[in-house]
């Protein structure tokens, strides 16, 4: 029977120089012993080698893992602008959420109730993730998704990675593969609040005079520019972003030079707001108000977000014989920008300025300033045969960033010079890791699974926020499992795994953070039929010091944590792909949770209280999603897709206060896809309806607690409050794709 479906039924730092050059010399001792092990083969599928970019970071089902894979089939009738977290928004244990509430500007993804600064990311196995703040900043690589070749989003600790220690997910992105013949791209798409993507896309093919070789050299490229207005007030996006890639194929290598980067402009949106103007003005914006000179309220209209990152990367995968290969890349990421606000009544001994009068205080505009630079190397050796898969390989990186302030205007008159720095702090961080991991069949149904890394990282900052730091630390994280195959068609799997990880700068702004450690235990079944796929997995994560959202915010937005001593959480993850005939394709999942901190302590009305065990911040109990698909014909597609997250709390003290309410959201994609023969090889309509049914909702927000001493002298009571970011209702992005 004929299967209408296009989308595929799986959905799924520091070294000391000696102990680096031991390693180094391991790494290339293995290459040689395996050059003069055996010959390399003619019959080499070369195409295979791009595969091996990421192979040492990537997992199949062999290992005892919880994963789901994307590739660009699946997402490519939603990919008209939104981010890359908006479009992984329907995956298990996956939350996102967007500063301007429809999907493009600042969004954010959380797994398993971990925040974005705890999910692990690369880029064909280099790491992105911020190494400051571990944070990863998706509104710098706008439309990203179309020079994607496949994402890999592995739950809990997953497999060794590079980069920061993953402890609630790791995601791995995998860039475009090669083209062997030329082709290209146009795609436009536009929608609510004055949203619209433009988007160009090439590849010369495989130049070469053997017209039936796949050899030879190829250039690929893209184009993008995306702005919207955004729902909330004020809350625009003008962002820009190129791809270039530069490919050599030969009989067993694949050489690729890729440039990459994106241009941003946002109006900042992360103020939020509080109860009751969620109720009376959804969609208003607090940021850049200030009262003018006549007592009129006003907006500046340039406080915005400016930042620029550019990326380098070079990759080299050999294929040294049929069960050999390694993988050599170097990397270099420049990061430039700033953010500009208007300050009201700022003291002028804050910015480092003299009044020429008796002023005191004096509105201003300042621009606090990064310029970072990031570079390093990844390596790894991979063999494989019918029994054993292993891999050896690791990274070493370092990253120095400069912060600094400027104050370019004041309302009344300095002796200071305008433009000088009225702070200039710096700071480095080095990251090394080594790996061995191994997938050995022990019999025809078991296979075992082994992963020792070690890492280092020292960081060094000086500011007056975090104060002068200085720490060092070596983290020894392995990881073991069994795969066994009841039969064709059923497998189960244990793992164990452990993590540990470092503490962000913001952390240190609040004392003497401490690093966390996670064990992590995932027990899973998978069923695989013809007509079905079904993934069950239970986990439980047991955490030591865990840094955990507070719910508060520093003065620039970002999240603040602290350190919780003992934590856990508690899940189970069900997935499943089931086609119902050839027309129809169901695919639901639900993730049932425990998320608590124990013996919890918090700061109240004066004292030191126990509270008991709480709920741990951001971590709904019920996290929920399906996708019904109709294809009417080969060409036609009809989706609904709905999503699920149940009550939340901001912080860890179960104040009603903090609260979040649940939602439940739904969103309409229709494609139709024409195969043409003249010029265009196909035409590609998209029309995406996100929130179908118009409904309010807030997936994001703040909470806060003070001490009331000014009402109350004399004695402490602590007060709280919270903050709220709308989404948005019924909206919608339409688009069209030409490809020839």
């Amino acid at each position: 029977m004929k299967n209408n479906f296009k989308l595929q039924p799986n959905c799924r730092r520091f070294y000391n120089l000696s102990s680096l050059r031991v390693f180094s010399y391991l790494y290339f001792l293995i290459s040689f012993c395996a050059f003069s092990q055996e010959k390399p083969s003619d019959s080499t599928k070369i195409n295979e080698l791009d595969a091996v970019l990421i192979s040492a970071i990537r997992i199949d089902s062999k290992t005892p893992v919880t994963f789901t894979n994307l590739n660009k089939k699946e997402i490519k009738t939603r990919n008209l602008g939104q981010d890359i977290p908006i479009l992984m928004n329907y995956l298990p244990s996956v939350v996102t959420t967007s500063d301007a509430g429809n999907g493009i500007g600042y969004t954010g993804i959380r797994v398993r109730g971990s925040d974005a600064s705890r999910v692990n990311i690369t880029i064909n196995g280099i790491p992105y993730n911020d190494s400051e703040s571990q944070g990863t900043f998706w509104v710098n690589m706008p439309d990203f998704a179309s020079s994607l070749e496949s994402i890999q989003l592995q739950r809990g600790v997953g497999s060794s990675t590079n980069g920061s220690g993953a402890f609630g997910a790791s995601l791995n992105m995998l860039t475009d593969n090669y083209s062997k013949t030329s082709c290209g791209e146009i795609s436009n798409s536009g929608g609510s609040f004055n949203s619209r993507k433009n988007t160009v896309k090439f590849s010369t093919g495989l130049m070469n005079n053997e017209i039936s070789s796949a050899q030879g050299f190829e250039i690929a490229g893209r184009m993008s520019v995306l702005k919207s207005d955004g729902y909330v007030d004020r809350a625009s996006s003008d962002l820009k972003s190129y791809f270039l890639q530069g490919t050599y194929v030969g009989k067993t290598s694949l050489i690729k030079a890729l440039v990459f980067g994106g241009k941003e402009k946002t109006y900042q949106s992360w103020n939020g707001i509080d109860a009751a103007t969620l109720e009376s003005d959804r969609t208003f914006n607090s940021a850049g108000m200030y009262t003018d000179e006549f007592g009129n309220i006003r907006y500046y209209d340039n406080e915005t977000d400016n930042y620029q990152q550019d990326h380098y990367q070079l990759h080299w995968n050999e294929k040294i014989s049929d069960k050999w290969n390694t993988n050599l890349a170097f990397h270099y990421t420049k990061g430039k920008g700033y953010f500009e606000n208007y300050i009201e009544d700022a003291a002028f001994v804050d910015y480092g300025l003299m009044p020429v009068g008796t002023e005191v205080s004096t509105d201003l505009i300042r621009q606090k300033w990064l310029d970072n630079d990031f570079y390093g190397t990844t390596f790894s050796s991979n063999y494989k045969d019918e029994k054993l898969n292993l891999v050896i390989g690791g990274a070493y990186n370092k990253y120095e960033g400069a912060h600094f302030g400027n104050v370019i205007w004041a309302r009344f008159a300095s002796q200071s010079e305008l433009g000088d720095r009225y702070y200039d702090d710096f700071a480095t961080k080095t990251d090394g890791n080594l790996f061995a991991k191994a997938n050995f069949q022990l019999s025809d149904k078991i296979s075992f699974y082994g992963d020792l890394q070690i890492r280092n990282v020292h960081y060094k900052a000086n500011s007056l926020e975090t104060g002068i730091v200085n720490d060092n630390f070596i983290f020894f994280n392995p990881k073991v499992g069994l795969n066994y195959d009841l039969n064709s068609k059923n497998t189960i799997y244990f793992s164990f795994a452990r993590a540990n990880r470092e503490p962000n700068r913001d952390d240190y702004t609040s004392g003497e953070p401490k690093p966390e450690e996670l064990n992590d235990f995932e027990l899973g079944w998978r069923l695989a039929t013809e007509k079905s796929k079904l993934n069950v997995t239970a986990y439980y994560m047991n955490y030591k010091n865990q840094l955990v959202l507070t719910g508060a915010l520093s003065d620039v937005g970002a999240p603040l944590r602290e350190n919780v001593g003992d934590s856990y959480r508690l899940g189970l993850e069900v997935d499943a792909n089931i086609f119902i005939s050839n027309k129809w394709l169901l695919r639901p999942n639900i993730a049932l949770s425990k998320n608590k901190n124990q013996d919890y302590y918090f700061q109240k009305d004066g004292n030191l209280v126990s509270l008991g065990n709480t709920n741990i911040a951001f971590s709904p109990n019920i996290v929920a999603g399906n996708c019904i698909t109709f294809a009417p014909s080969e060409n036609l597609q009809f989706s609904i897709l709905s999503k699920f997250v149940g009550k939340q709390f901001m912080g860890n003290i179960d104040s009603v206060n903090s609260e979040l309410p649940s939602y439940f959201v739904n969103d309409l994609n229709i494609s139709y896809e024409i195969q043409t023969k003249n010029v265009f090889k196909s035409v590609l309509f998209s029309v995406l309806v996100n929130n179908l049914l118009n409904t309010k909702y807030v997936s994001n927000g703040y909470y806060y607690t003070y001490d009331d001493t000014w009402t109350n002298p004399g004695n402490t009571i602590t007060m709280d409050g919270a903050g709220y970011y709308p989404q948005a209702g019924i909206n919608f992005l339409a688009g069209i794709s030409l490809k020839y």
